[in-house]
């Protein structure tokens, strides 16, 4: 506006980002809700309207980022409170936000392309970029969704189900039915459906249909004794949306589109194979970094993070390498020992010289439940979904002094399974504080993998908004049958994960919009609170408050819990190395991959793999890339490390209970209130590391993280 270039009177804050809050609000209001549908109740119809809306969402957004008025106003701004006296403009915590808020926007637009010149041959060309990156990310994940959809494996022979767990065999009966019930929808043939939605599903005799959702995999890498029917499923996993699947998903598209009215678009599609989608994404990364005059894009990327460069996410992960690694090696070492002397001929050296990708998950399983003589089963029905969310609820009580209560049916929710609850502050007369959706199981049909927490509203003094709101999104066991969701620990620990998320958004106390909650905060920074909450997995009074038998109510047997504690450790090695591996794959291909080069993706893929996890290099046919959506479709590109960076400081949070000791009811109430005035209330409003050090007194150490592994 005229007046925000005008020199006679000098700007004030709220001429500028409240308005510009305000401004934005509505379309992202409407956005976000569209891209959260997105991912939970994907349908066709969804798909088209969010593919044609998105490219004028992001030219609105570039608008903003691009405009030179806004920047010059926030420049002034900044310059002023720099002229201003230092202490008094920093002295409170709203003042904090803002000049936060400020630095941030003003970098973001850097970032944006507010420098480029006006219409300038650069401009044009990185805008061209940022829409081309926005459809070729949701064509990844698309790819990755209907991929993971379009594999399943019937199995009917018993032989090859021996010994699989019961919850297994009867997730994998009803995705058969389910199955038969969808085969017969698309022949038109009413009749077999209404037998099949009949049909009396028997896990035990099956026939079985494993898929590739999140708990159907797990369950048949660990548990399916067939090497044959393992290496399918892995296969089908590690080769969704590459060359290998994407001829017959491309074949599937055109044929429904010639049913369809519409005339075909002058657009060329982007296709099934994400291989091509990374290629291209990459090569646009580099382009784009460029032309803001950065090096690569992983520079460009750690511009906004607290991690200073490459080399010192490089030097953190060599540093846990060199712990990880030999345990690493001794785990496998072990597993194969029992496959060699438990498994019959087919293990056999002459046979096999080294378990296969498919193997190793299903041996390290049986080795664990040998060494602690605890099968994963024995515990599912101790870990009912309800049961762990008042045990979960019972711990935010105890440390946050924060009361969650149901509010299911209050509001309108977009699938049946979805549950909706309520955030009251006990130290404020309960007062209601905020809101969260929780939608917990896995629905291949219409709902991405993964877990995740995303904010619906933001508190906001700009925009009136006291009561913040989010979703957070599982994908754990579905209920089946007469029995209810019975989770695995690991689900558990997820669960926990996405609600530390959660909380951080939940308990802020910033009310600039731009930094409360999860706004704001650095990206290497956002895990702490969500690897904090998993450490309660293994604390006794909080296990029992909710490891009850679903049947009976018997609490878990204390030698039970005793060998949970014991199991946290195993395999911490090579769950390590794979992490690394991950993280650094990631900023090798943002840094010094060129491209354009001879290298292909997934030559570097084997490279980086021989550095990581040497015992394990990826067999010919490994497309992982084409399913890494966390870096290609997700947030995380040149920032995947973020999550050993921020369990450096997650662990050694933790550590402050531990040292005022876990069973010091009082001490633990103490320090629990600090973590929620300092990591849970400050939001983006204060740099992570002041926020660190204001809970902690001092900087972060990665001796925790060490101790916490087993790899001291």
């Amino acid at each position: 506006s005229s007046s925000s270039s005008s020199s006679s009177s000098p700007i004030s804050y709220d001429e500028v980002l409240p308005a510009l809050e305000k401004m934005q609000h509505p379309l992202g209001y409407a956005w976000s809700i569209a891209s959260h549908l997105n991912g939970v109740k994907n349908t066709d119809e969804l798909r088209k309207e969010y593919e044609a809306n998105q490219p004028k969402v992001v030219q609105a957004s570039m608008k903003f980022g691009q405009s030179k008025v806004l920047y010059d106003a926030l420049s002034s701004l900044r310059t002023s409170w720099e002229t201003a006296d230092e202490e008094a403009a920093t002295s409170s915590f709203l003042a904090a936000q803002r000049r936060r808020a400020v630095s941030n926007t003003l970098r973001s637009m850097t970032l944006q392309g507010v420098g480029l010149p006006v219409g300038s041959p650069e401009q044009v060309r990185f805008n061209e970029i940022k829409l081309r990156f926005a459809e070729l990310s949701t064509a990844f994940s698309n790819n990755v969704l209907d991929a993971t959809k379009a594999f399943g494996l019937t199995v009917t022979d018993p032989s090859d189900v021996e010994d699989v767990p019961e919850s297994a065999l009867a997730m994998w009966a009803e995705a058969h039915r389910r199955f038969l019930v969808k085969e017969a929808e698309t022949e038109g043939d009413e009749e077999k459906k209404t037998e099949a939605e009949g049909m009396e599903v028997d896990a035990a005799k099956g026939p079985w249909r494993i898929t590739l959702d999140g708990p159907s995999y797990i369950a048949a890498m660990q548990h399916m004794p067939n090497r044959d029917v393992r290496k399918k499923v892995y296969l089908g996993y590690l080769t969704r949306a590459s060359e290998f699947t994407a001829s017959e998903a491309e074949a599937e598209a055109e044929a429904a589109d010639n049913k369809g009215e519409e005339t075909k678009e002058e657009k060329a599609p982007i296709g099934k194979n994400n291989v091509l989608i990374i290629e291209e994404i990459l090569k646009l990364r580099k382009e784009m970094a460029g032309l803001l005059g950065f090096d690569n894009y992983a520079e460009m990327s750690l511009a906004s993070k607290m991690a200073p460069d490459v080399a010192s996410v490089t030097n953190l992960s060599n540093l846990i390498l060199e712990k990880a690694l030999p345990a690493a090696q001794r785990e496998l070492a072990a597993a194969t020992d029992l496959a060699r002397a438990t498994g019959g001929p087919e293990y056999s050296e002459s046979n096999l010289p080294k378990l296969m990708p498919w193997d190793t998950s299903f041996w390290v399983e049986r080795l664990k439940e040998k060494t602690f003589d605890l099968k994963e089963e024995e515990l599912r029905p101790y870990f009912a979904l309800d049961a762990v969310l008042k045990g979960m609820f019972g711990l935010i009580e105890r440390i946050f002094d924060v009361e969650v209560r149901d509010a299911t049916g209050t509001v309108e929710v977009w699938h049946p399974d979805v549950r909706f609850f309520t955030l009251h502050d006990e130290s404020d007369e309960g007062k209601h504080i905020a809101s969260f959706y929780l939608d917990p199981y896995s629905r291949p049909a219409d709902k991405r993998g993964g877990a995740w927490m995303a904010d619906c509203l933001g508190k906001s003094e700009a925009l009136g908004f006291d009561v913040p709101v989010a979703y957070l999104t599982c994908n754990g066991s579905p209920p089946v049958g007469d029995k209810p969701s019975l989770m695995t620990f690991r689900e558990v620990e997820t669960l926990f994960h996405e609600t530390g998320h959660g909380l951080q958004h939940m308990l802020t106390r910033a009310t600039v919009g731009d930094v409360s909650g999860i706004n704001g905060v650095e990206w290497d920074a956002v895990e702490l609170p969500s690897q904090f909450m998993e450490n309660w997995c293994y604390d006794k009074p909080t296990v029992y408050g909710f490891a009850k038998h679903y049947q009976t109510g018997e609490p878990l047997p204390e030698e039970m819990f005793e060998k949970l504690k014991e199991q946290k450790t195993f395999g911490a090695g090579m769950m390590a190395c794979r992490q690394l591996l991950f993280g650094m794959m990631d900023m090798e291909l943002h840094s010094n991959f060129d491209p354009n080069g001879e290298e292909t993706i997934f030559d570097l893929q084997r490279r980086m793999a021989e550095i990581y996890t040497p015992y394990a290099l990826p067999v010919e046919e490994d497309r992982f890339l084409c399913g890494f959506s966390h870096i290609f479709a997700g947030g995380y590109a040149a920032g995947y490390y973020s999550y050993k960076w921020a369990e450096v400081m997650s662990a050694d949070a933790f550590g402050a209970f531990e040292e005022v000791g876990l069973d010091n009811e009082e001490g633990v109430k103490e320090v629990g209130k600090k973590f929620r005035e300092t990591v849970l209330a400050l939001g983006g409003g204060v740099a992570p590391m002041d926020v660190f050090k204001s809970f902690r007194g001092r900087e972060p150490s990665p001796e925790a993280l060490l101790r916490h592994n087993g790899l001291v």
